[in-house]
């Protein structure tokens, strides 16, 4: 993954962090930091992270890390704890809560089948995870990560778990050997002390640090300017931004939350939500999200609102009120009685991640000293960094640049000609694969694919690190042999390839009056609306020629009728303008049908 970097770190602390001194415990349970405070109530709950995620992973092996979850928790079966799994962009954790002998069985038998994953039960885990995405909704923030990253790292967050089809068995066995390790884990207890009889034994490993992007990779491979936007669905209004993670950070979001609402809710009464959400990424970087929904003719009012609310935080247009009612809101969170405990998940996951641990103590007093110019410059800092998808019209109205659409060149090779548009043609070459556009190539080339779908009817899909995708349905284009189509399959490197099945229940694409999306940089099939070709029937064969028939002999006829009449001592005007009046809808007629013929 070329944009990111990653450094190895030394060997996880076994030490108390100062920070939790009085607070909580650490020890090690069979090589993995564990922290533990009590919790009022006869149940305790634990829970095991990993420093592993869906951002580790490639567009090719995506879903890798969810399988071995699924399979670590299947020996677990039915019973009265509550637990469960959870895969996210950089860590796994496998949660329960239940009497201390019940947590203890569970996890034991997590680890259990993490040394020894019950692999004959692969291909039924991948059909749930199949049929678990196909039941899963979108959420608001779905689009922007792959127009951020490409369809790698953070991006793949916006994709299908793709390597689903055609993960091996030794492929899964090995990354649960090599990421669920002692020395990739932390775990954490909600009990004055650590439960006797734990087997947590896993194999020596390394902490893995998490993807790390630099300014400079990300906003000039994927982004050369920011702020920018893209277009999207009616209806909403998302903005993604990379910030860096601190308290004032959080605030602002909360403030940026509340004053959308007030804004375009309880002010404009355009939009029914209105939020805004602050989520760490990794050690040093936070993204915040802010949405906004609308109605399709208030889309554009609801638009304009938003912008001017960052624009008035950016300004330090920030009320006393708004960041104090922040505050307020932040400090709730660190009261009770079980303070320790309820923040054991989120000291664990720093501990995991190397970012900084605090005290509930220290929290209140960063918390204090956040003042209206921090909030105001976090503010300047999320729009600097910021992606934005309206719906339905531009930003360059409010400084904001347009992602690219488009490659910045195509590759060279054998050209064929799109059966539904002839401004469309598909270039297979020996470095990659282009489409050309009306408004410009979108090329994969063979080094830079992510992954590259196979069906057994020939059809290809390239998706490229960048996020831009082609794909290649020989039904669509003139002359994709399966001789051309070798030459892709023996160009792009295998472990890139995901096979699929045969389209048993969908008929192969035929070229078709409308357009079709065989270039784009989304996830679903997407791309600049362009006329295409009217197929060929022999009806509309016998009335293309007619209409050009037709067109042919009035067209002497007014020829001839023009030269007499220029010749005459005393031309009739009035005969000349009537001939061409006639001439020129039977002119516009063929020249529709010209551009309409099958370019077969």
């Amino acid at each position: 993954m070329t944009a990111e970097t990653r450094t190895d770190t030394t060997a996880p602390p076994t030490g108390l962090p100062a920070a939790l001194e009085g607070l909580a415990g650490c020890t090690t349970t069979q090589g993995i930091p564990t922290l533990f405070a009590p919790r009022a109530g006869n149940e305790i709950t634990a829970g095991l992270f990993f420093r592993v995620g869906t951002a580790d992973e490639t567009l090719a092996t995506s879903g890798i890390t969810h399988l071995v979850e699924h399979l670590a928790l299947h020996r677990s079966g039915v019973s009265d704890t509550h637990h469960n799994g959870a895969t996210a962009g950089t860590y796994t954790l496998f949660h329960v809560t239940g009497t201390e002998a019940e947590v203890v069985a569970h996890l034991n038998s997590v680890c259990a089948s993490l040394r020894d994953l019950p692999l004959e039960r692969l291909e039924t885990e991948k059909e749930i995870l199949r049929t678990e995405a196909a039941g899963r909704g979108r959420g608001v923030n779905h689009q922007l990560p792959l127009w951020r990253y490409g369809a790698e790292g953070y991006g793949l967050a916006a994709y299908s778990e793709l390597g689903v089809w055609r993960l091996t068995p030794d492929e899964v066995r090995w990354w649960a050997q090599t990421r669920f390790t002692r020395d990739n884990a932390v775990l954490w207890i909600t009990s004055d002390h650590v439960p006797e009889g734990l087997e947590l034994t896993l194999p020596a490993g390394r902490r893995i640090p998490a993807v790390s992007y630099t300014h400079l990779d990300v906003y000039k491979r994927q982004l050369p300017t920011t702020p920018a936007y893209i277009g999207g669905e009616d209806g909403q209004v998302v903005l993604d931004a990379v910030v860096r993670r601190s308290t004032a950070a959080s605030l602002f979001t909360d403030v940026l939350g509340r004053a959308l609402f007030q804004e375009l809710r309880q002010e404009g009464g355009y939009s029914y939500v209105a939020d805004a959400d602050y989520s760490p990424r990794d050690a040093d970087r936070a993204t915040v999200t802010a949405f906004a929904d609308a109605l399709p003719q208030k889309q554009d009012a609801v638009t304009g609102a938003f912008v001017d609310v960052l624009a008035r935080l950016r300004a330090g247009r920030i009320e006393p009120a708004e960041l104090e009612s922040a505050k307020s809101k932040a400090l709730k969170s660190l009261e009770g009685p079980d303070v320790a405990a309820a923040a054991l998940p989120s000291w664990a996951l720093n501990l995991l991640m190397g970012h900084e641990i605090m005290s509930p103590d220290q929290h209140r007093e960063r918390i204090a000293a956040v003042t209206v110019e921090d909030v105001r410059d976090v503010a300047r800092e999320a729009w600097s960094t910021a992606l934005v998808q309206v719906p339905g019209r531009d930003l360059a109205w409010a400084g904001c640049a347009a992602a690219p659409q488009y490659s910045p060149a195509a590759v060279e090779g054998t050209r064929h000609a799109s059966l539904e548009d002839g401004r469309v043609t598909l270039v297979i070459g020996a470095e990659g694969v282009s489409l050309l556009l009306p408004g410009g190539p979108v090329t994969v080339r063979y080094d830079r694919c992510a992954a590259m779908t196979a069906r057994p009817d020939g059809a290809r899909v390239l998706t490229g690190l960048d996020g831009f995708r082609v794909e290649v349905e020989p039904t669509l284009f003139k002359g994709v042999t399966p001789e051309r189509l070798a030459v892709i399959d023996a160009a792009v490197p295998q472990g890139s390839v995901v096979p699929l099945p045969p389209r048993d229940e969908v008929p192969r694409p035929q070229a078709r009056s409308r357009a079709r999306a065989s270039g784009s940089r989304t996830v679903v099939s997407g791309s600049p609306a362009v006329p295409v070709a009217q197929p060929s029937t022999p009806g509309r064969s016998v009335l293309r020629w007619l209409i050009w028939s037709v067109t042919a002999f009035f067209t002497l006829i007014a020829v001839v009728l023009t030269l007499d009449e220029l010749t005459a001592p005393v031309p009739d005007t009035d005969v000349l303008l009537g001939v061409w009046i006639l001439e020129l809808p039977l002119a516009l007629a063929s020249w529709s049908q010209w551009r309409a013929r099958p370019r077969a």
